[in-house]
């Protein structure tokens, strides 16, 4: 799958897809008219350009994802791990907590979440 990236507002762009879907194309037109003020013929570009990467798809007029916000949020997740830490969890979660103090509750939530992995 291609590497999907997303600017600011191709991203806002797909979480009114992902907070209305399946939603008609006209509807989501009208909802980008509103909420970007974007002319019709915008969205259906943008759209169309979504769909081609493989994010989204537009059957018979209605628009769905074909990858959900979790799965994409957790491919870009993937990726800059990859790329910023060589795929070392450990080294982000490192870098990530010299500069942010995790809570109780943050540490109870990972320690489940690697609980739950090692089970599985």
């Amino acid at each position: 799958m291609e590497d999907i990236k997303l600017g600011v507002v191709e991203s806002h762009f797909a979480d009114i897809i992902w907070k209305n879907e399946p939603i008609q194309s006209r509807e989501l037109a009208k909802i980008c008219e509103k909420e970007l003020s974007w002319k019709r013929p915008t969205t259906y570009t943008v759209l169309r350009k979504l769909c081609e990467r493989g994010l989204f798809q537009n059957q018979n007029g209605i628009v769905s994802s074909v990858i959900s916000k979790q799965e994409f949020h957790a491919m870009q997740s993937e990726k800059f791990v990859e790329e910023t830490f060589e795929g070392s969890l450990p080294a982000f979660l490192s870098a990530f907590t010299t500069r942010k103090t995790l809570t109780s509750e943050e540490i109870a939530q990972i320690r489940q979440m690697i609980d739950s992995y090692g089970e599985g």
